[in-house]
């Protein structure tokens, strides 16, 4: 849109096929009105809004233009944790500037980032990280909201439950079963109980619904996986079809993941079915190994139930990833 004027006007995502096989990677704002949303098939998209124009991706370009935003970032602190190209978390904790305030720090980003890239960005302040992630997406596009410690407490508690990182619909779905939808319901839920149904989550279910967050900034991130999948122009539906499958993406993986120097610690494959479902099977293993996924493929196929596939992926788990800290803010250009 930025570098398009005929694009600023109208609904558009990135991504997908003219053969309409392919995947939406993100869309603009007006896309989004007709309910078009970024992983979605572009088949179903384009029958949600007709008019979408569809743009390849420049992920050259997109990678240049997020180094030179953090770029930016440095010129206010040196800690900062990537989430992805276009958002990161940020501790100004340290940083003398405009006395401090993490408020006008952020503006101040906000219009640099415009000034040299003309895109806009989003921005949440909080005291801690998982409010700071949730406050930078209530004021999009080109916004910013702040909790100030006095107001944390007033800004979680009224947070519906599928707001907590972590918490997806099949999380969201038991904490409704037992009436818990929002921070506020699971203060009054006995602590015990939620251990007893979540296990390991529990805890942190009732740390986030009090606003607690007690994560450390990391900034230095390893990835904690490497794969390829591909989308066939028409569905398989054989079992050798899959293996011929394997056979294509396996040097591609291979490849990947010599490059990362990385030790795996797991296989796993993914098989996408015509219905837009999905099945993963993944066991630990520590050497790379073609047979491996055959023997996957097994398993997963027999979830098929006469679906047709349309997408094949292979992926490896990589040892020792990265465990999740604390930041000061959270910022999302768009």
């Amino acid at each position: 849109m930025r570098d398009n004027p005929a694009y600023r006007n109208v609904p558009l995502a990135i991504g997908g096929s003219s053969d309409r096989r392919g995947v939406i990677s993100t869309c603009n704002y007006q896309a989004r009105q007709f309910g078009v949303r970024s992983a979605m098939a572009t088949a179903h998209a384009l029958k949600l809004c007709p008019d979408l124009v569809l743009a390849p991706g420049r992920m050259q370009l997109y990678s240049e233009i997020s180094a030179q935003i953090r770029d930016i970032f440095r010129r206010y602190t040196d800690k900062i944790e990537p989430l992805s190209l276009d958002e990161a978390y940020l501790d100004v904790s340290d940083c003398t500037l405009f006395s401090g305030s993490a408020t006008l720090i952020a503006e101040d980003i906000r219009r640099a980032i415009f000034t040299e890239t003309q895109l806009t960005a989003s921005a949440g302040v909080a005291p801690c990280k998982f409010v700071a992630k949730i406050a930078s997406d209530e004021n999009k596009p080109n916004g910013i909201c702040v909790v100030t410690p006095e107001t944390l407490d007033a800004f979680v508690v009224k947070l519906p439950l599928g707001k907590i990182p972590g918490v997806g619909k099949v999380t969201q779905a038991k904490l409704a079963d037992l009436g818990l939808y929002s921070c506020a319901d699971v203060r009054h839920y006995p602590f015990d109980d939620l251990i007893k149904r979540f296990g390991k989550f529990g805890p942190i279910i009732w740390d986030r619904s009090h606003g607690v967050d007690e994560r450390n900034l990391s900034t230095e991130r390893r990835r904690k996986s490497v794969g390829v999948e591909r989308t066939m122009a028409e569905d398989i539906h054989s079992e050798q079809a899959c293996i011929d499958m394997i056979d294509s993406l396996f040097p591609m993986l291979e490849k990947r993941l010599t490059k990362s120097g990385a030790t795996i610690q797991s296989q796993g494959i993914k098989l996408k079915f015509d219905d837009f479902q999905q099945t993963t099977v993944e066991h630990k293993c520590q050497l790379l190994d073609k047979d491996y996924f055959l023997k996957l493929l097994t398993e997963g196929l027999s979830r098929q139930a006469g679906r047709g596939i349309r997408l094949v992926g292979l992926h490896v788990g990589l040892a020792d990833p990265q465990k999740d800290q604390q930041l000061a803010f959270s910022f999302t250009s768009a």
